[in-house]
């Protein structure tokens, strides 16, 4: 699933390609990604309106448009799921398979395509109430954090998976950020020290800072006919040799750690795998 930094570029890429665009026509072929949203409400009060701002908030994005009428802001929730993609194409490009819903804007088209249909775009916002602070939040401080902390029973890297703990972080930086601490992803989240939230607390804002950076250079293509996918850490599988790959310790089970040689370890938490060095992270 698309963590943070991917959202983050993805963000940058779209919010100059959709500024100032208006909504023309609606097409959409797959109601359910608009849930709660019915598609005659979302068609009814899309259709006309002007895209004005474009922020992420976690792993979501966050679209402002400005209505046909003199009404109040139009906010648009969109989530990419596990294989989500959006999009801004010419309107000859041919549309991809799974194109779930298109917003005709002239000689472009805002596409969004998910395959497995677990992302959303929706008119109901309500998900980010939910939300805790983001990691670079002034407030979220290694005290906050770690009185945050103090109050779980569960284990480290599963309290960081927590959207309501700091969010946009997931599973893939959530293990790089422990081994860059020092963290072994089985100790409990209350008994972390001061000192060891701040060490984590930095980790995670360096991890994801260096996803972003190396996520930047990659030149986002969505499109039909050259449909490259999400990267991590700056990496994008469908460009052989491209791109560096960070990744310290994430889906590398069995090979050596950069920093003591000793083979990756996997384990699983929470359903999910977490990749950590043994030696590194006692």
């Amino acid at each position: 699933m698309p963590e943070l930094p991917e959202v983050e570029v993805l963000m940058r890429h779209l919010r100059p390609r959709l500024r100032g665009k208006t909504i023309r026509t609606i097409e959409v072929r797959r109601a359910r990604v608009l849930a709660p949203t019915s598609a005659a409400r979302f068609r009814r009060v899309l259709l006309g309106a002007t895209f004005q701002e474009l922020r992420r908030r976690g792993k979501y994005l966050l679209f402002q448009l400005r209505p046909r009428d003199s009404g109040p802001p139009i906010h648009l929730l969109g989530h990419l799921g596990m294989a989500g993609r959006m999009f801004v194409a010419a309107a000859q490009i041919p549309l991809p398979k799974h194109a779930a819903v298109i917003f005709q804007l002239g000689t472009h088209r805002f596409i969004y395509q998910d395959t497995r249909y677990f992302g959303r775009l929706t008119l109901n916002v309500s998900a980010i109430e939910k939300l805790g602070p983001e990691p670079w939040d002034k407030t979220f401080t290694p005290a906050a954090f770690q009185k945050s902390l103090k109050s779980s029973r569960q284990a480290v890297k599963v309290k960081l998976l927590d959207q309501s703990l700091v969010a946009g972080v997931g599973n893939i930086y959530a293990s790089e950020a422990l081994f860059r601490a020092g963290l072994s992803p089985r100790r409990a989240a209350r008994s972390l020290t001061r000192a060891e939230a701040a060490r984590l607390l930095a980790a995670i804002r360096a991890v994801l800072r260096e996803a972003i950076a190396g996520g930047s250079t990659m030149p986002l293509d969505f499109t039909a006919r050259n449909p490259h996918g999400l990267f991590y850490f700056g990496h994008d599988r469908s460009v052989p040799g491209y791109y560096e790959e960070h990744l310290r310790v994430y889906d590398r089970a069995g090979k050596p750690c950069g920093h003591c040689g000793k083979s990756i370890k996997r384990i699983v938490q929470a359903a999910r795998s977490t990749y950590f060095c043994p030696a590194c992270q006692r």
